[in-house]
């Protein structure tokens, strides 16, 4: 029985089109965030010594805010602002991903930040789960990194590239036949986007609850982390960061002591425990927001904490969820009233 996390892919083609208008309306800036802002709404940019990653004024979350502050619902307001005002992974989609690259990273310089972005998009991804999809084929999804290479061009992006990719691999839900294109594509991704020259990637690696570094370093290699800047742990999912720096701290050891990033978007309260196993995963009850993003981390290898999942999107329909992807309000708000 695999863990899989089923990492969502939540961009919206037409968030690039109104990022400048969202910026002009929101006041965006370069300086420290301003938490009260303009009618209770505005979202500014956190400070950039300790995170230099871009805050989407125009985020879920932040319309959300916006939403709840005309309404007057001031204590819903407080709680949704934790999410609004952090920057988070922006994933982008299958049909625009030149025009959504080429936005956020242009919005992020605007910004003087770090564009986070998250490609999910392999050929016959989730193994028919509730993000099933991906490209069509081989083709396709190399004319599709090409063009998300093309949106980034020379602007500063740390790309989070396909979560579960590798874990799908190991675990033998991945068809045997589509395996080694598999690994072909994830290296030719990497080579393409370090080709750019101020994009770091992290190829994902799985987190601390789905088995053993020695499962997954071999695979992890033949993908090509070597070329990498390194991997991401915990995407999408709720083990803590002390357990998360364990296991990517055992796993960095076996891939030439290559740094890496840990989702920390909703793990404040670490893993669900109860119910079905194969579906602790998804949209369980009782978890918090973690550590807030930063590169002021708890350990040397670890090159950030980050929101590459986006908190109040719902994993899928399970425990009463929308669609994967699918802003979910009372989650989000559950999210951030249990946090600390």
């Amino acid at each position: 029985m695999y863990d899989s996390r089923g990492a969502r892919r939540s961009a919206r083609a037409s968030a690039a089109v109104v990022l400048g208008a969202a910026l002009l309306l929101a006041g965006c800036s370069s300086g420290g965030g301003d938490k009260n802002g303009e009618a209770g709404a505005r979202i500014t940019q956190q400070p950039r010594n300790a995170d230099p990653f871009w805050v989407n004024p125009d985020g879920t979350a932040a319309r959300q805010l916006a939403a709840y502050t005309k309404a007057g619902k001031r204590t819903e307001a407080e709680q949704v602002r934790k999410i609004a005002e952090q920057p988070v992974g922006e994933w982008i989609g299958p049909e625009n991903p030149e025009k959504e690259a080429r936005g956020f990273t242009e919005a992020a310089e605007k910004s003087d930040r770090t564009a986070l972005l998250v490609l999910y998009n392999i050929p016959h991804r989730d193994c028919g789960q509730y993000s099933q999809g991906g490209a069509a084929d081989g083709n396709a999804y190399r004319a599709w990194i090409d063009a998300v290479a093309r949106g980034i061009e020379d602007r500063s992006a740390i790309v989070i590239l396909e979560p579960d990719a590798v874990l799908h691999l190991v675990d033998g839900c991945t068809p045997a036949q589509f395996q080694e294109e598999r690994y072909d594509l994830l290296k030719g991704a990497i080579a393409k986007l370090k080709s750019l020259k101020n994009t770091k990637v992290y190829l994902d690696a799985g987190n601390a609850g789905w088995g053993h570094p020695d499962q997954i370093f071999q695979p992890l290699q033949q993908a090509g982390v070597g070329q990498a800047d390194g991997f991401s742990v915990n995407v999408s999912n709720f083990y803590s960061t002390q357990d998360s720096i364990a296991y990517g701290k055992q796993l960095s050891a076996k891939v030439g002591d290559k740094h890496f990033v840990i989702d920390t978007s909703r793990n404040g309260n670490g893993p669900y425990t109860a119910g079905d196993p194969a579906q602790r995963w998804c949209n369980p009850p009782g978890r918090a927001l973690g550590e807030t993003p930063t590169t002021k981390t708890a350990d040397p290898l670890v090159d950030a904490y980050l929101w590459v999942k986006r908190p109040g999107e719902s994993d899928g329909t399970c425990k009463g969820g929308p669609k994967a992807g699918d802003w979910w309000a009372s989650y989000a708000l559950a999210l951030a009233g249990n946090s600390r």
